[in-house]
């Protein structure tokens, strides 16, 4: 597809952005850009055009988009001379990917928000640092290497990170237990 896109192919770049909007704007949100989100994608998916030519054949595109991405929160958010509340950010995340299908057992449903709402105040307590791998590696399903480029991080690096960030979650949520059925991600 990038070669495609290299060869002066427009509808190839079309494809590549309506492939990975979703995940990107899951990444915005996720990362804080909250009701900025669509401009971060969007400067996000006009950066990577621009730098296609750094982009190293063979790569996955999706770690590297999602490093400008990150890079382009970042940027946002520092500009921005306003803090973002916890509660913009869940909202601005519940608003990228509806969380509790609307059919849900009401019950349930506020007993997933209040563990979506513990989950993401623990986060807040993370470093940047710890906070950036254990979103990438389990809110936007990254597998560790695909995390490690995206962050531009050694494997190694992303494992003890993860390893010490999931540690600091489990202290800061000592009665936070897995969803049944093993989900990790819980």
């Amino acid at each position: 597809m990038i070669a495609r896109v290299r060869t002066g192919e427009p509808e190839a770049y079309a494809e590549l952005v309506r492939a990975h909007t979703g995940i990107a704007l899951r990444a915005a949100a996720a990362l804080g850009a909250g009701a900025d989100a669509e401009d971060v994608v969007q400067q996000a998916f006009v950066k990577a055009y621009c730098a296609l030519g750094r982009f190293k054949d063979g790569s996955s595109f999706r770690p590297w988009l999602l490093s400008i991405v990150a890079n382009e929160t970042r940027n946002t958010v520092r500009t921005a001379a306003r803090q973002r509340t916890l509660a913009g950010r869940e909202a601005a995340y519940a608003e990228a990917e509806p969380l509790i299908p609307e059919s849900a057992d009401p019950a349930v449903a506020t007993l997933e928000t209040e563990r979506r709402a513990a989950l993401t105040a623990a986060l807040e307590k993370l470093s940047e640092e710890h906070r950036l791998v254990v979103t990438y590696r389990y809110l936007l399903e990254m597998d560790e290497s695909e995390t490690a480029q995206a962050l531009g991080w050694p494997r190694g690096t992303v494992k003890s990170r993860l390893n010490r960030a999931l540690r600091k979650l489990g202290r800061l949520l000592p009665d936070f237990r897995p969803r049944e059925g093993g989900d990790e991600r819980g």
